[in-house]
């Protein structure tokens, strides 16, 4: 059932400029869907829908397609990139120092890359905590960042 539902999903976004999960379970209703609005969330958690403008100032639920991810990486590579100034290690906590004003932005870019090392990030002005398992997953998290600055 949630397979077919999901599919009518797909199909009723791609037909239709849906912008909220009410609207999306009043045209999953009047498929043959009973919803809650509890369901329609889960689904769009578990779909990776997204809202992308519409036009009008008014936004629609688009699906994650890969093209768009790797967009968004090489977006996210980029602030990355321009915000990045140092970074240092003390044991199991790396300390990523930005240009002042995009340490959020940065730190946001870092959760976007869901390195399964990082525990979290607590970002300030111009300077992010990440909280990394062990120190020899610091070593690779470095790593792993100067592989993405280049």
């Amino acid at each position: 059932m949630k397979v077919n539902r999901h599919e009518k999903i797909i199909e009723l976004i791609g037909q239709y400029d849906i912008e909220t999960q009410e609207e999306l379970a009043q045209r999953l209703y009047e498929s043959g869907y009973q919803v809650t609005q509890a369901t329609v969330s889960r689904d769009i958690k578990e779909l990776k829908l997204f809202k992308v403008p519409a036009g009008d100032g008014r936004q629609k639920y688009a699906l994650f397609r890969q093209e768009e991810k790797d967009g968004l990486n090489a977006k996210y590579v980029r602030v990355l990139r321009d915000g990045y100034v140092s970074m240092a290690m003390a044991q199991n906590i790396l300390v990523i120092k930005t240009v002042p004003g995009m340490a959020m932005a940065v730190a946001a870019a870092l959760d976007k890359f869901q390195f399964p090392e990082v525990v979290g990030c607590i970002a300030g002005d111009d300077v992010i905590m990440c909280a990394i398992h062990n120190v020899d997953e610091t070593l690779l998290v470095m790593e792993k960042l100067r592989k993405l600055i280049g």
